[in-house]
């Protein structure tokens, strides 16, 4: 960190003027602002605006910034200007006084931009960044996890469940199947959400017109940022006026994390589940075993990473809220609650990554079935009768399992009596094909 503070008045009087929630803009969104500062000092000085000593200046302060030297050099509160107007300004002044001597924070470092096309663009490649190297990877982890489990447990029959009460058996593996393919899925709607976060409103300046910028100088910023980043993604927008005025695609990505929220809230609510007893729960799976569950009852043992994902599931849901009241809220040329949007967009993928990751090792790997409760749920559902249906009929099935649910006799000798061929009965009740349904 630096030993003295760079940063100037504005910053100053930014901090004195926002004493709100004590959290900063992400450092991910900082540290893309000086990527673009010091690809936008190259350029100006390629397009002949800059003289290339200050451009040179500029872009080895700029790169210090990114490589994390003076993220304490940037102290304004996440809750500020809705533009972000006052991060923008930090960055140039920390920039130009690094620099030295003849750079101008406004003249020489915002070159070009204005906080209004620069900032949101700084948001926009730090989801991109952080989605693509953090959150997709994360994704697959579990996905993969949960694929091998499916595998694993293919052939484990048990009870199906609809609406919590006994239905036709499934296996665990085609429960785990679907669980793989939900994350998958995440994983294509993050990826489609992805193209658009990709195209920024860089060489808008103040409203969308590209003011006082060069022309070719939001291409090659782009083409520069593109290339040094390898985020293939980074693009020109459909609309400059479009790209100013709106964060759509920061809400749409959002929307995407809402839904991938959605479906670990199923996954990690099941398994809960599934593993909860051991005797006088559903007991169906042997979750791992993490730490003390109770500070007062011996051997208790908890859920405690379905816990936590259903906790970050929850918060990933209301910052999916915020910032969707975020994206409302821009009038005419410019989208004035970005500094929300990008905390809330921001903390939703890290909680997303770093959740996926943990659930998928420190649980999904560990899972084993408990072969006793899947078979003991497998043989006590009376909803197999339904495999009777095509040589009995419904009513008749349906007298079956009413007189076996009221006396407690075996499915079996209820429907001998009632009159079933035991061989019919004995060829048609098998739980491994029932669970196969149409694919035996």
């Amino acid at each position: 960190m630096t030993d003295k503070q760079l940063w100037g008045g504005e910053t100053a009087k930014a901090a004195q003027n926002f004493p709100i929630s004590g959290e900063t803009v992400p450092v991910s969104v900082v540290h893309w602002l000086a990527r673009i500062k010091g690809a936008a000092a190259a350029v100006n000085a390629e397009l002949g605006g800059l003289d290339k000593r200050r451009a040179g200046k500029i872009e080895k302060a700029a790169a210090e910034i990114v490589a994390g030297k003076h993220d304490d050099q940037f102290p304004i509160d996440v809750f500020q200007t809705g533009s972000g107007t006052s991060t923008n300004m930090n960055a140039n002044e920390v920039i130009a006084n690094l620099a030295g001597e003849g750079v101008h924070p406004n003249d020489h470092v915002n070159m070009g931009q204005s906080s209004n096309d620069v900032f949101p663009s700084a948001v926009h490649l730090a989801a991109l960044d952080l989605a693509t190297r953090e959150l997709l990877p994360a994704l697959k982890l579990l996905e993969r996890s949960l694929a091998r489990k499916a595998k694993s447990f293919q052939h484990v029959v048990k009870s199906g469940r609809t609406h919590l009460m006994d239905a036709v058996p499934v296996t665990l593996g085609q429960e785990f199947g679907g669980y793989a393919a939900q994350i998958a899925l995440g994983q294509e709607r993050v990826r489609d959400a992805l193209v658009r976060v990709g195209q920024i409103p860089l060489g808008g300046t103040a409203t969308g017109t590209g003011l006082n910028t060069h022309p070719k100088f939001a291409e090659k910023v782009r083409a520069r940022l593109k290339k040094e980043s390898g985020l293939r993604q980074i693009a020109a927008p459909a609309d400059r006026f479009e790209a100013q005025a709106a964060r759509d695609a920061l809400v749409e990505l959002s929307g995407a994390l809402k839904v991938i929220a959605v479906s670990l809230t199923k996954i990690a609510g099941d398994i809960a589940l599934m593993g909860s007893g051991p005797r006088a729960g559903i007991g169906e799976l042997f979750l791992p075993e993490l730490q003390k569950g109770s500070s007062i009852m011996p051997g208790k043992v908890n859920p405690v990473l379905p816990e936590v994902v259903l906790q970050v599931s929850a918060q990933v849901i209301g910052n999916d809220t915020a910032i969707t009241v975020g994206g409302m809220q821009g009038q005419f040329e410019l989208n004035v609650r970005i500094p929300l949007i990008a905390r809330n967009l921001i903390q939703s993928i890290h909680l997303l990554s770093t959740a996926s990751t943990a659930f998928a090792e420190k649980c999904i790997d560990g899972i084993k079935a408990n072969k006793a409760g899947t078979d003991a749920s497998a043989g006590a559902t009376l909803a197999v009768a339904t495999a009777l249906n095509g040589a009995i009929g419904y009513d008749k099935a349906t007298t079956i399992v009413k007189k076996a649910t009221e006396s407690g006799r075996p499915l079996r000798e209820v429907a001998l009596e009632e009159g079933v061929d035991a061989k019919l009965y004995d060829a048609t009740i098998d739980l491994r094909r029932i669970a196969a349904g149409n694919q035996a």
